[in-house]
């Protein structure tokens, strides 16, 4: 019997193979077009000097993160971005995915490096003209001027058009009076602005011969030699946060402190000595969107961030998974491995296929990130492609990220709430990323109304008979939709059967189809209904309030309709056994996206119920079949015990487990292991009722455990028919 189990056992551990992944190959193609750099900044990654350590003070902390990155400064590993001239390379992209690796030494020493070089030192690179940059930046770069980035304000974050601060000219002494004349003007959650910034860049309106000009960039010194402020500066310290307390984050205001009037970073708007304002861009709100958009690269390496820590996550849980054994489920000598459970296969493998599509649209951002700031590709056309694609992603990923860390987390029992394995600290490290460089929720609006906008670009200039047309086949494909022709056709193809939805459901154009008709229809819904708004400010504002949560889920779509191409495309390029597992992985995040959506597409009779039913099941069969190549899918990351360093994920947990089972394996062979009560006495008076064969009864334990929660008799159904479906 115990021979029995165990063969059940090994079968359901090893489910036949197909397809076998090329680790190499795929790890090359996720380190993407600049694999070199992001090596370089994970040797970094590995070197102690850089590492977190978590029982430091807040003050430690702080002086750890101002030390650290003064030796990337030293070494030349943060100026990648900076013009040749100046001791940089010119390589933006290059820049980018080398910063975002520093996320798995320290979160805090990535965003504190963020803020000298990708806010601080960028905005008088972007928005600077040569006198700026030859005066500020080589001292910038040295780190010999740390900086602070003042744009948010207590009373306005992600509204930086409505910040309060002033920067009014001054003709007489042609100096720039910077003013913050109110408490909700404070500029707020700053980094560096605590502690060490000794200058910042701060927005203000430019107001001159009494005209308001809007925001505008200025270079304005902080504190004297001694770290003391200087007259007409004040601030307070943030303090303690919820993470990143390595940043000293804090408050600056300003009472009439006077700047030269050179100190207007003057790319997108100048200032004559006379007062004279001039730009060279006419409109002042395309002004202020150029300006903004130039400092974009914050977001971009923030959703490459937030997807390298969802990667370190998911390695860290599926290694553990793969050794940590819990419940004599099929066997009574031998406990399950966890990733052998499918509940705990669908926790982590569905968000490994969303980390994986994460890489790959993240990969196509940066290439595209690279091309507008390199020159190569700068128009207004890529400029705003730009802007919407990484308000997109990065929105989504770090929402994943806060996710996959806590999944990970849960997955791992009471060993993934130790501080030694990371994932808790690496959460709340991450949980701001959510907030800054664009709250989420208002960077998918920005990315809804570039949806609206293109959809009434297809009308401009077109007849009235070519609109009515347009929606004539909008209403008959609504109306073939609502009436159920469509889900009929489809019960029709598949004769109502769910193997064969299951097929139509694996096929590519099928699953793009779904997404892009999810994007297309709300859209369009939504500009029908606004169509008819009224024209007047309040109640035409108030209509497209009524429509932000669908503006919302239309810009959620979108994006995940973005990331699915660049699986896709990854799939299409891969060798032919890696491309047969990552066609399962590209499934998995296609049939999870649409299950996560499966309400709407039932309401608009985008898919049938057989078929609805059938993205379900055909998620378990996927599942099955990326058991075998869960440890080579993280592998292919690059992720090593010094990157990760988290203690569960070395193979500690296997030496435990193996220990253990010889234990009860040579007193077993002796014939010194006790007899349980229950064989003992012949019976079982604790037996209940169990439908599936092979599912054990909850142990006592199990309630007090930390591990993860028991097995359910579902749970061991799904290992019964992972063992069936893999000996076929």
């Amino acid at each position: 019997m115990a021979d029995t189990n165990r063969t059940r056992r090994q079968r359901s551990e090893q489910p036949r193979q197909r397809g076998k992944v090329d680790v190499d190959w795929l790890g090359r193609d996720l380190r993407g077009t600049w694999g070199d750099r992001r090596l370089a900044a994970r040797k970094k990654v590995a070197d102690p000097r850089f590492q977190r350590i978590d029982d430091l003070t807040v003050a430690d902390h702080r002086q750890r993160a101002f030390e650290q990155l003064q030796l990337l400064a030293d070494d030349g590993a943060v100026l990648a971005a900076f013009p040749k001239r100046l001791g940089g390379d010119d390589d933006h992209g290059g820049n980018i995915a080398g910063f975002e690796e520093l996320v798995l030494a320290d979160p805090s020493l990535q965003i504190k490096s963020g803020v000298q070089y990708g806010l601080f030192g960028a905005a008088v690179l972007h928005l600077g003209t040569e006198h700026h940059h030859d005066t500020f930046l080589p001292p910038i770069m040295r780190f010999e001027v740390p900086g602070a980035f003042a744009m948010t304000e207590t009373g306005h974050g992600s509204d930086v058009a409505s910040i309060g601060t002033t920067a009014t000219y001054d003709e007489r002494a042609e100096e720039f009076v910077i003013h913050t004349p109110f408490r909700g003007a404070w500029k707020d959650y700053l980094g560096n602005a605590a502690l060490h910034g000794k200058d910042a860049v701060v927005f203000a309106k430019l107001i001159t011969k009494g005209v308001d000009h809007g925001v505008h960039a200025f270079y304005v010194p902080l504190r004297d030699a001694d770290g003391a402020f200087l007259p007409g500066i004040g601030g307070e310290d943030d303090g303690y946060k919820g993470g990143l307390n390595g940043i000293d984050n804090g408050r600056l205001h300003f009472t009439d402190v006077r700047v030269p009037r050179t100190n207007l970073l003057n790319r997108y708007g100048d200032v004559a000595p006379d007062g004279t304002y001039s730009s060279p861009i006419d409109s002042p709100g395309r002004r202020f969107f150029t300006m903004i958009g130039t400092l974009v690269q914050g977001r971009v390496s923030l959703d490459g961030a937030a997807t390298i820590a969802q990667q370190a996550a998911l390695a860290i849980a599926i290694r553990y998974g793969a050794e940590r054994r819990q419940f004599n489920a099929s066997s009574d000598t031998h406990e399950e491995v966890l990733l052998d459970y499918r509940r705990h296969q669908r926790r982590l493998f569905t968000r490994l296929a969303k980390a994986y599509a994460q890489t790959y649209a993240h990969e196509r951002l940066l290439v595209q990130f690279d091309g507008v700031f390199s020159g190569r590709t700068d128009t207004p056309e890529e400029r705003e492609d730009l802007e919407t694609l990484a308000a997109g992603l990065k929105a989504l990923s770090t929402w994943q990220a806060l996710d996959t860390l806590q999944e990970a987390r849960e997955a791992c029992g009471g060993a993934g709430f130790l501080g030694a394995n990371r994932l808790v600290q690496l959460r709340a490290d991450l949980d701001i990323y959510v907030t800054f460089e664009g709250d989420n929720t208002v960077l998918l609006q920005l990315v809804g109304k570039r949806l609206l906008g293109d959809f009434a670009k297809q009308f401009k200039g077109v007849s009235k008979a070519d609109i009515a047309r347009f929606a004539a086949d909008q209403f008959f494909d609504r109306a073939t939709s609502l009436v159920g022709l469509r889900a009929l056709s489809q019960d029709v193809r598949d004769l109502r059967n769910v193997k064969k939805s299951s097929v139509a459901l694996r096929d590519a154009d099928v699953q793009r189809d779904l997404l892009e008709d999810r994007v297309e229809t709300m859209v369009a819904d939504i500009a029908g209904r606004l169509r008819h708004a009224p024209k007047e400010q309040e109640m035409a504002a108030a209509a497209f309030n009524a429509e932000q949560h669908q503006l919302i889920e239309a810009a959620r779509a979108w994006v995940e309709l973005q990331q699915y191409e660049a699986l896709a495309a990854a799939v299409e390029r891969a060798p032919e056994a890696t491309k047969q597992v990552l066609t399962h992985l590209r499934d998995l995040f296609a049939l999870t996206i649409i299950e996560e959506h499966a309400a709407w597409h039932l309401e608009q009779g985008r898919i049938s119920g057989t078929r609805s039913q059938a993205v379900t099941s055909t998620i378990e069969r996927l599942l099955v079949k990326l058991r075998p190549h869960a440890l080579d899918l993280v592998a292919a990351f690059g992720l090593g015990d010094e990157h990760l360093r988290a203690h569960i994920a070395t193979g500690a947990e296997a030496s435990r487990q193996a220990e253990a089972q010889a234990h009860y394996d040579r007193l077993r062979a002796a014939g010194e292991l006790p007899t349980p009560e229950k064989r003992a006495k012949g019976t079982n008076p604790d037996a209940q009722p169990i439908a599936v064969a092979g599912a054990a009864p909850v142990p006592p334990s199990a309630f007090t455990d930390s591990a993860p929660s028991a097995p359910s008799a579902s749970d061991a159904a799904d290992a019964e028919e992972g063992a069936t479906l893999a000996s076929r």
